[in-house]
């Protein structure tokens, strides 16, 4: 509580209410919200996120991106690796921050599969940003040369996620 006494020592100042503070700030995360605003008479509260602040934060998986990419190589054949890495620069690549997803839910099928046939705007993997499932789509019809990343893994912005040929 936020509190002050005044010259005649009379309480002074506002009463914030933790628990509304918290609830507001329960409901950015579960909408993927930025800011919040409720106002209750002559009473307003405002919870805000900063858009600096939320990508700064994943920023430390940076290390563990590169770390686990090598790991698609040794489970997948190697002439499949090779490739993928050559056509890298052409892979449809992440608009955010977040963690991939290869299927719609644990239990359920990979979106697509390596050999695939894919239509421009089929979803290939979901990136995960703020608590927000984002669905990733082919920007291209073709065939699925490459997944270049696991399920669940962290990546950045512009990182490279599946090659179409």
């Amino acid at each position: 509580m936020a509190t002050t006494k005044g010259a005649a020592g009379k309480k002074s100042g506002m009463n914030v209410d933790t628990k509304l503070v918290r609830e507001l700030a329960e409901l950015l995360g579960e909408t993927g919200l930025t800011e919040i605003e409720v106002e209750d008479g002559d009473r307003k509260v405002r919870v805000s996120r900063g858009g600096g602040v939320a990508m700064a934060a994943p920023a430390p998986m940076a290390a563990p991106a590169p770390v686990a990419a090598p790991a698609p190589a040794q489970t997948a054949p190697a002439a499949e690796a090779a490739p993928a890495a050559d056509n890298a620069a052409d892979a449809l690549k992440s608009p955010m921050v977040g963690t991939v997803y290869l299927a719609p839910e644990p239990s359920a099928p990979n979106f697509v599969s390596v050999g695939d046939s894919v239509k421009e705007g089929d979803t290939l993997v979901i990136v995960e940003a703020m608590k927000v499932m984002n669905p990733i789509a082919a920007d291209k019809s073709g065939t699925v040369k490459a997944i270049l990343v696991e399920n669940a893994q962290p990546v950045e912005f512009d990182q490279p996620l599946v090659v179409i040929g």
